[in-house]
């Protein structure tokens, strides 16, 4: 008896381990699809852009940093309308 009474506490022990870990990951998902990190990226890399660029004499940093974050930010637009099209693509139901 006392080996099944074991058993069960292991196994909920590793259940709430998975469940915690599970909450981990819904948290870190949730920051890897924010806005507020995609709008992060784009701002860190204009500035960084327009630094580089005002270091190595451009004649329009401004624009160029410009097209850089536009680039980023529309790849990340458009990132979940290509992965569903290539989803559907790869697995037809």
């Amino acid at each position: 008896m006392e080996n099944v009474s074991d058993e069960l506490k292991r196994l909920n022990d590793e259940v709430e381990k998975i469940k915690t870990r599970n909450r981990r990951v819904e948290k870190d998902k949730a920051w890897e699809i924010s806005k507020t990190r995609t709008v992060f990226i784009a701002v860190s890399t204009y500035i960084l852009i327009y630094i580089f660029m005002r270091l190595i004499g451009d004649n329009h940093p401004f624009l160029n940093a410009f097209v850089a974050s536009v680039g980023y930010l529309l790849s990340t637009f458009t990132y979940d309308a290509l992965k569903k099209w290539w989803l559907a693509r790869k697995n037809p139901q």
